[in-house]
This record gives C-alpha cells, structure tokens and sequence, in this order.
C-alpha cells in the first residue's frame, strides 16, 4: 500500500518531521512517501496562503496517480484543498484536521485543539462547524507562535504547547488533546506521557484511517460534487493544472 503524506507549505525540514511520526505507525507493507509541496508559501497561516497552496497540492495529486498512490493525507491542520483534491482521484483522500477531530471523538466525550497563531485559531473553529465536531469540541486554543518557530530550539515551543494544553484540561475541562498543526506531530509521546491523556495528532491518525479505508476496498465517491472535474481550459500561470492536464485524459 502506498500513502503519500503531503506537507502543502515548502519547507523540507516540516515534511522530515511529518514523515518521520507517519513511518512510526505505518502497519508492514505500508510505504510512506513524503511530498514536499512544490509551490506556495513555506508556512501556511493563512486563507490566502492555503489557496496558494492548492497549486502544489493538485500537482503532488497528478503524480501520486501516475504512481498508483493509494491514499493520501494533506499535512496541513487547515486542511487545505481538501474537496479539491478529492475531485481528482478515486483514492482516499484525508485531510488531518478532520482525522484528529473524528479520533478525539471515540475516545473522549470533550476535547480541546492547540494550535499556533490566533488567526489560524479561527480557521480551526470554522473546520469544527464544516465537520459536525462543535459538540465534540471545548475550545481551540493558540500559543500564538508561527508555524516555523516549532522547529526554532530557542522558541520554547515546547514547554508553550504543553502550558496551553494544562490549561485547556483545566479550564475547558476536556479529556483528550488534538495538536492543530503538522509540526508538532513529534510531541505526540512527550505531551502524552506529561498529560495522562489521549493526545491526537492529524497525521498518525490519518494514516491508520487512510489504512483502514484502502484495507476495506473504499475510495472516493465519484457522484456528486465529488466527480472528477469537468475539462475545460486554463489560462495564464495554471493552464498545465486544468483538469485534462492533471487527470491524463
């Protein structure tokens, strides 16, 4: 079975550290292929940033079909591009945030997310509403720090994340943690053990998920909105992503 574990920002280092916790659960047989993103912004903290990034993304979809990839997992807690790359193939496509949120839900009946900056706080809340999760969740909480300061050893990251995730099993009195950002998917064992409670990260839950769905023989509906895309042309800098381009036909 081949995953592909997209990291949709363009920064190298991020996808080693993605990679490297989706290999630790991967089940024997399972091959784990990194993708840094091609195109768009080194971290993505923004609306406009995930739109940027939709261009790397169609572009790691088209080749992860010419390799008969079969599922993939955007390693992005916006999720971005998430419908859009479902369009695009009939193999599993698992947005992280989406992952983390239903895995929080069978095992606690309250949870908390926490994430970087506050404006990606907002993004977090709008995709608990798109997924049916507001009952689920007590609150998103942000450290507000960027994105890329998760992997700055000066930062003091770390021992920021795990104050926040105190609080929110104080405050918020919630039973499990969801991690809101790909770059902390190497805390998963630390917080855990400091915490004493199940605490998710997107991108090993979305591998054991996307493991599952292949195992059952499900991929993606092609009914719907979800159908691969109509043909028609693309004009200016995307014309080599209009759907004929990307969907070899």
């Amino acid at each position: 079975m081949k995953i592909r574990v997209i990291n949709p920002n363009t920064t190298a280092t991020m996808t080693a550290t993605i990679v490297t916790a989706a290999k630790a659960v991967a089940s024997p047989g399972t091959e784990i292929i990194g993708i840094t993103s091609s195109a768009g912004a080194v971290s993505i903290e923004c609306h406009y940033d995930e739109a940027m990034s939709i261009v790397g993304l169609a572009e790691a979809i088209r080749d992860g079909e010419r390799d008969h990839t079969d599922a993939y997992i955007i390693a992005c807690f916006g999720d971005p591009g998430l419908l859009a790359a479902r369009e695009l193939t009939r193999a599993p496509v698992l947005g992280i945030a989406e992952a983390a949120m239903h895995a929080a839900s069978f095992l606690a009946t309250g949870f908390s997310v926490v994430t970087t900056l506050e404006r990606t706080r907002i993004i977090a809340e709008h995709l608990l509403r798109n997924y049916g999760m507001e009952h689920h969740c007590r609150r998103v909480r942000a450290i507000d720090l960027p994105v890329l300061e998760l992997e700055n050893p000066k930062s003091n990251a770390r021992q920021m994340i795990l104050q926040e995730c105190e609080r929110a099993l104080s405050e918020d009195k919630s039973a499990a943690i969801v991690l809101g950002c790909a770059g902390m998917a190497d805390l998963v064992d630390w917080l855990s053990e400091k915490l004493q409670v199940p605490v998710i990260d997107g991108v090993t839950a979305g591998v054991k998920f996307a493991e599952a769905l292949v195992g059952l023989k499900l991929g993606t509906s092609k009914r719907g909105d979800l159908a691969f895309p109509p043909h028609k042309p693309y004009k200016g800098m995307i014309a080599d992503l209009a759907p004929n381009s990307i969907l070899g036909k």
